[in-house]
């Protein structure tokens, strides 16, 4: 068993691009869910619009990044206000049925061959990346220490990624410090006591699903750089992964989402590699190697279902904050 692999692999999941995609949309949904109350089960749909605003921007109009960024934003807007619209003035499980059905409708579009020339289908896209590498101003060579050693495109990539998740932390930091943060946060306590006090609930709500699903959307396009964007790869799955993540590091807060995502990655990453071994070094005899590959996330689960046990305000959270133990 060659544990130093296994954990060189893992080590480097705490600064990959993933881990950066997927704490920046779990702060979107801490923005839904933890500050706000709003149940939203369509994340995915955000980073999907996100990734392939991106990508047909540069591909199919060969817009600079700045303008494909643009675009990715702008439809993971107008996606937020098509379902905030008719839902936001409902009860909160009406919000949630809606997002996991618009996120499966986005993704079903993007997947039929009707739109193919411009989505890929099934297929998906690829083929976008240069006009970000064209940004890079790190000279060409590999650098780095330890596990992390990478060429410069992915280096800038985890550089730019990153920065990204700082300035969206420290945003949602000062946003919710913010009277603007303290309303939203009354809301997700009682909303008929914010109302009674003249505030306009549906606005501020819809003004949080905006906010959130635009960190989902540059989340999606951070996921992507280092891939093809492939509908698949935007499944309901997603989002409960992003959930475990929030509820991991902590629902109301924003350091949680971050280190939660870390947590995730590098557990995921070290059963992944250990599970791969074991299976070559016969230790488990009685499962086949496509088995063996779920085994990792049997094994995650647990290890975030001991936390929550034990920790149910995730790691950082406060459980006075909690709206889902209410």
């Amino acid at each position: 068993m060659d544990w130093l692999q296994i954990i060189s692999n893992a080590a480097q999941e705490i600064i990959s691009p993933t881990t950066a995609a997927y704490a920046l949309a779990a702060l979107g949904l801490a923005i839904h869910f933890g500050f706000t109350g709003l149940l939203n089960f369509g994340q995915a749909g955000f980073m999907m619009l996100g990734a392939y605003g991106f990508a047909i921007a540069t591909l199919s109009f060969d817009a600079p990044v700045w303008l494909a960024v643009l675009a990715g934003v702008a439809a993971s807007v107008v996606f937020g206000l098509v379902l905030g619209i008719p839902t936001l003035r409902l009860r909160a499980d009406y919000l949630a049925i809606v997002t996991i059905a618009a996120a499966e409708i986005v993704r079903l579009l993007f997947t039929t061959n009707t739109f193919e020339p411009i989505t890929g289908s099934a297929n998906g896209l690829q083929g976008y990346k240069g006009g970000f590498a064209d940004t890079n101003p790190i000279p060409e060579g590999i650098y780095g220490f330890g596990p992390w050693v990478y060429n410069e495109y992915d280096w800038w990539l985890r550089i730019v990624g990153w920065s990204i998740v700082i300035i969206a932390a420290i945003v949602t930091w000062r946003l919710f410090k913010s009277p603007w943060g303290r309303v939203i946060k009354g809301i997700r306590e009682d909303e008929d006591a914010v109302r009674a006090l003249g505030k306009n609930v549906y606005f501020y709500k819809m003004q949080s699903l905006v906010l959130g699903g635009v960190f989902g959307s540059l989340a999606g396009m951070i996921f992507i750089l280092p891939r093809a964007v492939v509908p698949s790869n935007y499944q309901t799955s997603l989002t409960f992964f992003i959930y475990a993540i929030l509820l991991l590091g902590g629902a109301a807060t924003v350091l949680g989402p971050i280190v939660g995502s870390i947590i995730f990655w590098v557990l995921l990453s070290f059963f992944s590699g250990f599970i791969a071994r074991a299976v070559e070094a016969d230790w488990l005899p009685f499962m086949t190697n496509v088995q063996a590959g779920q085994l990792r996330f049997i094994l995650v689960g647990i290890a975030i279902m001991v936390i929550v046990i034990y920790r149910p305000q995730g790691i950082f959270g406060n459980k006075k904050e909690l709206a889902f133990v209410k």
